[in-house]
């Protein structure tokens, strides 16, 4: 798991090897990742965007942005933690990820952007 606080808000991500929904005979790799997003502030925020920055590792590469996160927009309070999980297909065995939030402080309705650290996505097989 890596972890990072930016702007008060604590990003930490968890991913698994997806062995059922990958083919990697087809060179297709799917992994799924755990985000907790905790607020640290002393006010709510709300996840109004995502933008993520895909790496394989035979060089391509790929930007996903978009409202929300798994089709919402969550509110967090202050202490109070969210957790979704979703996913990433790849086209070989390694990739990485990493990205921003663009949230909104409810108090004073200003945005800020939070960062998502960068994570690996490693098949089991890939470690031996």
């Amino acid at each position: 798991m890596v972890s990072k606080i930016s702007e008060g808000v604590e990003i930490s991500v968890e991913t698994f090897y997806q062995a059922d929904y990958s083919n990697p005979a087809n060179n297709e790799f799917m992994f799924a990742y755990r985000i907790t997003i905790e607020n640290h502030n002393l006010f709510p925020v709300k996840l109004l965007r995502r933008q993520w920055y895909i790496f394989d590792s035979n060089g391509q590469n790929r930007e996903v942005e978009g409202e929300g996160v798994v089709g919402v927009q969550p509110v967090v309070e202050p202490g109070k933690q969210f957790q979704y999980v979703s996913g990433c297909n790849l086209k070989t065995e390694m990739g990485r990820m990493y990205g921003t939030y663009l949230m909104e402080n409810l108090n004073s309705q200003a945005n800020f952007t939070v960062n998502i650290p960068p994570f690996e996505m490693i098949a089991p097989f890939k470690n031996n």
